[in-house]
C-alpha cells in the first residue's frame, strides 16, 4: 500500500507515490490483480475513516462501487451510517463482496447489483432493486465509468470504444438520474463523478475527457431543474487517483509517472476523494446545488 503516515498533515507526506513495478493489468482492473502485480493497494479508508453519524438510515445507491472511489465512498457513507445499494459490473464479484464486507463490518445493511449498467433495462433494474428494498434513494451516485487511453489519439478510438465511453459515463447516469428521480425525497441528492480531464483534457484520453466535461453541465442543468423539489446536484472531480482502473487501461509509461504532475506532486488515495462525497451528501451541505468539488492535488478545474 502507499503507505499512510499516521498523524503527518503534510499533504506531500501523508502517502507514498505509488510503486509501479510489473505489467500493464487486464481492464478493467481489480483490486484483487493490483496487489501482485503492481505491489500497491489503493487505500480506501479501511483503517482511518472514522464515521460520526453525517447519513444515519440513509439509503444510498453507489455505481462502479466494486472498488477504487466507489469503495471508499461505500465504506465511509456506511461509517457515517448509511445503508449502501452497491452496484459493479458483473465478472468483478469479487471485489464486489469485499466492498460489501466493509459496509457490513460497519454494521450497516448493503445490496449487490451486479450488471453492467449500459442499457436502459439494467439501470431500471437496479432503481427498481433498490426501490424493493428500500423503499426510497435518499443519495444516488453515479460512479461508474470507464476508460481506455490511446496514445495514438482520435485515430486510434474505434467507433466501439466511443460508444462503451459514451454509455458507461454518460447514458448510464441520464437514464439512473431520470429513473431515480421519483424515488429521491426532499432533502435527497444526486453526487456525479467528474474528472480533471473535464477541465484539461490529455489527448489520449479525448472521448473519456468528453464525457467527463458533459457530466459537469449535466450537473449543473439538473441542479436547477430539480433544486425547487428541495433535491440537490452536484459533482466531484478527481484528479489522479489511484485505483485498479490505472494500470489497466494506461501504458505503463504513463502509470509510472501518474500524479507527479500534481502541485502535490503524487498520486491521491481513494480514501482522499470520499469525505468530498460525504460532504455533498450530507447536511453540512445543505446550500450546495449544481457545483463542482475538485480533488485534483492542486490541479485546477475551472470549466
Amino acid at each position: 500500500m502507499g503507505a499512510q503516515r499516521t498523524g503527518t498533515t503534510d499533504p506531500q507526506q501523508k502517502h507514498d507515490q505509488p510503486a509501479t513495478e510489473g505489467e500493464q493489468l487486464p481492464e478493467p482492473g481489480s483490486g484483487d490483480s493490483i496487489t501482485p502485480r503492481m505491489g500497491e493497494v489503493p487505500d480506501h479508508g479501511e483503517s482511518t475513516y472514522r464515521g460520526s453519524g453525517k447519513l444515519a438510515d440513509r439509503v444510498a445507491v453507489i455505481t462502479g462501487g466494486d472498488s477504487g472511489i466507489g469503495r471508499a465512498v461505500a465504506l465511509a457513507f456506511a461509517r457515517e451510517g448509511a445503508d449502501v445499494v452497491l452496484a459493479y459490473l458483473e465478472g468483478e464479484d469479487k471485489d464486489g463482496r469485499r466492498t460489501a464486507e466493509l459496509v457490513e463490518e460497519a454494521g450497516r445493511r448493503v445490496v449487490t447489483v451486479p450488471g453492467d449498467l449500459i442499457t436502459e433495462t439494467a439501470c431500471e433494474e437496479l432503481v427498481d432493486r433498490a426501490v424493493a428494498e428500500f423503499g426510497r434513494i435518499d443519495v444516488l451516485v453515479n460512479n461508474a465509468a470507464y476508460q481506455m487511453a490511446q496514445p495514438g489519439g482520435i485515430a486510434d478510438i474505434t467507433t466501439e470504444q466511443f460508444d462503451r465511453v459514451l454509455k458507461t459515463n454518460l447514458y448510464t447516469m441520464f437514464w439512473l438520474c431520470k429513473m431515480g428521480l421519483p424515488h429521491i425525497p426532499r432533502g435527497g441528492c444526486i453526487i456525479n463523478t467528474s474528472s480533471v480531464q473535464a477541465a484539461s483534457p490529455s489527448p489520449e484520453l479525448l472521448d473519456y475527457a468528453t464525457t467527463k466535461a458533459g457530466i459537469v453541465n449535466f450537473t449543473r442543468g439538473l441542479s436547477s431543474m430539480v433544486a425547487e423539489d428541495g433535491i440537490r446536484v452536484n459533482a466531484v472531480a478527481p484528479g489522479p487517483i489511484w485505483t485498479p482502473l490505472i494500470p489497466a487501461t494506461m501504458p505503463e509509461e504513463k502509470v509510472e509517472s501518474f500524479g507527479t504532475q500534481t502541485p502535490i506532486g503524487r498520486a491521491g488515495q481513494p480514501a482522499e476523494v470520499a469525505p468530498a462525497y460525504v460532504f455533498l451528501a450530507s447536511a453540512d451541505s445543505s446550500y450546495i446545488t449544481g457545483e463542482v468539488i475538485a480533488v485534483t492535488g492542486g490541479q485546477p478545474v475551472t470549466i
